[in-house]
């Protein structure tokens, strides 16, 4: 296989500021620890991720032809996320979001849509199917690609492509899309906050029961300070968080998902695979940006060994 994972859909360039306790008065200015730029959104924050973590990583997607753009495409690169398949669209600017990250780890955001949500599934996206073990689709509800998501997915599977599914938001659109994609995804990762708004219940294991009886095989919720729950047809656990003092949670919802698709490409069982996502996405919200201070695979493991988890009761 060429790649290790395709991510296809949202891609952003997040500006992160760091930290704001406040919007200063008319034109006075505030001096701030950091300002970062970083390529983010529920596929290009997944795609860098998981390139940190040892995989090879390729974006479907599309950018604007724009300053943006050329950095989001250049970062990628420096990275080693192939980016064959991120197009340039004349047509609109790059999916851009300003991010002023309080003290205590909020992140309010200011967001400009852009091409990655108008991106359709090219031919060159349906040939690389072929080229890859797994797909992280993160376009549900997208109009630019209506209509294609399930043949894309159908193709991928009959090959025996790992399939993984985010939602960027739980709008109309996306809940009807998801009738036609949840048959051909292998794990559904949603937040609990949108399993309240798609599956009306606050219930991690009610909600991914529901998205199963739509026929997604099995359902990680993101549980935020809580940790994440993985539901599978015959057995379900949950693993809580680590005992740490996050900076800035942007991107923590990627990364976890990043990191489930890296440790079960490594080989890992589903519960050491979702362990290890939750310590990725730890290990990212202890710094500013996508990757936080995320190192690699190894100084994962590491992280693992020697962070301590959440006494929940």
């Amino acid at each position: 296989m060429r790649f290790d994972l395709l991510a296809i859909g949202l891609t952003t360039i997040d500006i992160t500021v760091y930290p704001v306790a406040s919007l200063p008065e008319d034109e006075a200015g505030q001096i701030v620890e950091r300002i970062a730029f970083s390529p983010a959104g529920t596929a290009g924050g997944t795609a860098l991720v998981a390139q940190r973590l040892g995989l090879r990583t390729a974006i479907a997607s599309a950018v604007g032809q724009d300053p943006q753009g050329q950095m989001i495409r250049s970062m990628f690169e420096a990275a080693g996320v192939d980016t064959s398949l991120l197009d340039t669209d004349p047509q609109w600017p790059t999916s851009t979001t300003v991010l002023p990250i309080r003290p205590n780890g909020d992140r309010p955001n200011w967001h400009m849509m852009g091409a990655s949500i108008f991106a359709p599934v090219t031919d060159a996206v349906m040939a690389a199917l072929a080229d890859t073990a797994a797909v992280h689709w993160a376009c549900v509800g997208f109009p630019g690609v209506a209509g294609q998501g399930a043949d894309a997915l159908r193709a991928a599977r009959s090959r025996g492509v790992f399939i993984s599914c985010d939602l960027i938001a739980p709008t109309d659109a996306a809940q009807s899309d998801l009738d036609t994609l949840l048959p051909h995804i292998d794990v559904f990762m949603p937040s609990l906050a949108e399993v309240r708004a798609l599956a009306g219940t606050d219930d991690p294991v009610e909600g991914a029961r529901a998205f199963m009886m739509r026929g997604a095989g099995s359902c990680l919720v993101k549980l935020g300070a809580r940790g994440a729950m993985l539901v599978l047809p015959d057995r379900q656990f949950h693993v809580p968080a680590y005992a740490i003092d996050p900076v800035d949670t942007t991107s923590c919802g990627d990364s976890l998902c990043a990191g489930y698709i890296a440790g079960r490409a490594r080989g890992l069982e589903a519960e050491d695979a979702l362990r290890f996502g939750v310590a990725t996405a730890a290990q990212v919200s202890l710094g500013v940006g996508t990757l936080g201070r995320l190192e690699s695979y190894d100084a994962t493991l590491a992280f693992m060994r020697d962070t301590p988890v959440k006494d929940e009761k």
